[in-house]
């Protein structure tokens, strides 16, 4: 049944997809997570429209964006902010708040900073706070982390370490979009640099609020509660599974990746206007959820095995109770 949140949800969508184009399941990915209060690591080579689609999300969404283009060069404090000498105040140190502090964050190009910096954004990401010189400064209650990497250009980069990637609640894979689609790119550009572009009013956040409330009453079978603690399982204990998973799985997923499957998967559910898990809303995320959380073996790379693929042995091997 659908309620008038999930109808404001599904315009918010509606509207992200008039300017991304082609990249529906992006856009799909990008609310589960916001839904879910978690943060997204996304994916895919230049000019997919990365940046765009978060930038989107700020445009119809009454929210902050703050963008953060990482640099070799780029300091902890270029991000949390400092505290600022004023000799004429009665305080005599101020705190000056960094581009962290916002609604949404565009982490853009994540893996081109060092990883003091990436650290940075650990205590924000997990506890939704900072600590600058001992004191500690909350983050909005509508806050969220949305990092970019280049998959291919890895010269001067530096990998995000696990800790920091089990931070995400997903990671998304961004491809080229159809021939079609990008026919409908070329002319909504063309519209806009004529000044023809469409305008909204942005959804107020209290919508946010009311439907992560709402998927909170998303129920769950003790069956469907089981799959995703076997699938966890399998990755974990991939012997028991199969001889192609004990020779490509090192290390599975944390009780992290589970809390996440079980949240990404009730969203899938409440906007497809149902409030009760399934175990398809579970097949339909996992890949998501779970391919950044995989340390997949030597043996597993040198055959050019994907998470994905991985994922895929899993999902055929482990079935609903």
């Amino acid at each position: 049944m659908e309620t008038e949140t999930l109808a404001q949800i599904k315009s918010l969508k509606a509207k992200m997809s008039l300017s991304v184009i082609g990249q529906g399941p992006v856009i799909d990915r990008i609310l589960i997570a916001l839904l879910t209060d978690g943060n997204l690591l996304l994916e895919g080579l230049p000019g997919l429209a990365k940046t765009r689609a978060v930038k989107s999300l700020a445009t119809y969404l009454h929210c902050k964006l703050s963008r953060i283009q990482f640099t070799p060069d780029l300091l902890p404090s270029d991000i949390t902010g400092t505290e600022i000498y004023q000799p004429d105040s009665e305080e005599k140190f101020l705190f000056q708040p960094g581009p962290i502090f916002s609604n949404l964050v565009l982490a853009d190009e994540i893996n081109r900073a060092p990883a003091k910096v990436q650290a940075a954004l650990l205590e924000a990401m997990e506890e939704r706070q900072v600590s600058v010189a001992g004191k500690t400064y909350k983050m909005a209650p509508l806050f969220m982390v949305l990092a970019t990497q280049n998959p291919i250009e890895q010269e001067g980069t530096y990998p995000l370490p696990e800790a920091q990637l089990d931070r995400f609640v997903m990671k998304v894979l961004i491809t080229y979009p159809s021939v079609d689609a990008e026919k409908d790119i070329l002319r909504m550009l063309r519209a806009e640099r004529k000044g023809e572009k469409q305008t909204f009013e942005p959804i107020p956040q209290e919508v946010i609020f009311r439907a992560r409330s709402e998927i909170n009453s998303v129920t769950i079978s003790e069956a469907a509660e089981q799959y995703i603690v076997d699938l966890i399982n399998a990755t974990r204990y991939p012997e028991m599974y199969g001889d192609n998973l004990k020779h490509w799985i090192q290390y599975g997923a944390s009780p992290r990746g589970t809390i996440s499957l079980e949240r990404c998967a009730k969203v899938v559910a409440w906007l497809d206007g149902r409030d009760y898990l399934s175990p398809d809303d579970i097949r339909a995320i996992a890949h998501d959820v779970l391919r950044h959380r995989l340390v997949l073996s030597y043996l597993a790379n040198a055959e050019r095995i994907t998470a994905d693929q991985v994922i895929d042995e899993v999902l055929k091997n482990v079935l609903v109770a």
